[in-house]
């Protein structure tokens, strides 16, 4: 089967089922899995060629509605009657009931389910092993500085953190995603702060900004310098890399309850084929 990706997780969750090799096309910022590296490059996920998507003919589309603006997307394929999905996925839960999904378009059911399994394992093992956890310390993970955007309730990061041993600070409020402000933030007091600013690379993130912001030099995040700029593509993508995040997390978070994060073995392990 021909396959386009035209979102980065939908990519990576593609190349974690082991269809890589039936990707024929992905978006402009797709980075994972390596197979994709030389593929045709199809515009950026919010406004993808559409004509070029054509030209490649795909016996289907994965497409997304993770980001608002991607709905354009859906409509232009429907105009050519491209065959195609929609994932749109919010919780590690819909993460795995996308492979499923995925699974039944491509008709590999039998890998799907050898890829649920693993991931669905995988999360069940790290939520056993946090259970015993007493000390669960508060985070803030900005999205974006200015307006801040955070994840809420019903985001996988507020899973990722707890399954890590951490908490949340805006776990409370339902909402997928959360527009506030620093003060709101710096109310919260969170214990650690997490950059993973949406669409900008690592480097280019600065924790020493924060310190400029009202009043925020009395937080003891920023006191005892526990200001982290993580991976987006660990934390940012609904996709099944966000074991890795996770991982990187319980390490950091619980250094004596949580083995040390390898990158290295830890994307082995993810490359490995199911079974």
């Amino acid at each position: 089967m021909r396959i386009v990706s035209i979102c980065p997780s939908n990519t990576e969750l593609l190349g974690f089922m082991g269809l890589a090799a039936n990707i024929i096309g992905v978006d402009n910022y797709s980075d994972w899995p390596n197979e994709i590296k030389d593929l045709p490059r199809l515009g950026s996920d919010l406004d993808i060629d559409m004509d070029a998507v054509a030209a490649l003919q795909p016996d289907l589309v994965v497409a997304s509605l993770t980001v608002p603006g991607m709905e354009k997307n859906i409509t232009r394929l429907e105009e050519r009657g491209l065959p195609f999905i929609t994932l749109n996925p919010n919780s590690l839960e819909d993460i795995g009931n996308n492979l499923l999904k995925v699974g039944e378009a491509t008709n590999q059911q039998a890998l799907a389910e050898a890829a649920h399994r693993k991931y669905t394992q995988f999360l069940e093992a790290f939520s056993t092993r946090s259970r015993g956890l007493t000390a669960r310390p508060s985070l803030y993970w900005e999205w974006w500085p200015k307006p801040v955007f955070t994840p809420g309730g019903k985001n996988w990061l507020t899973e990722i953190s707890a399954l890590a041993g951490g908490c949340n600070v805006f776990a409370e409020d339902e909402r997928a995603s959360v527009k506030t402000d620093w003060e709101d933030v710096r109310k919260r007091k969170p214990e650690y702060i997490m950059m993973v600013w949406v669409g900008v690379k690592e480097q280019l993130m600065k924790p020493e900004t924060l310190e400029k912001r009202p009043d925020w030099r009395e937080l003891d995040a920023i006191k005892e310098k526990r200001v982290f700029v993580m991976e987006e593509s660990l934390y940012c993508r609904p996709s099944p890399r966000l074991l890795l995040g996770l991982q990187k997390l319980g390490a950091l978070l619980h250094p004596d309850h949580f083995p040390a994060y390898d990158a290295k073995e830890a994307e082995e392990w993810l490359c490995q084929r199911v079974e």
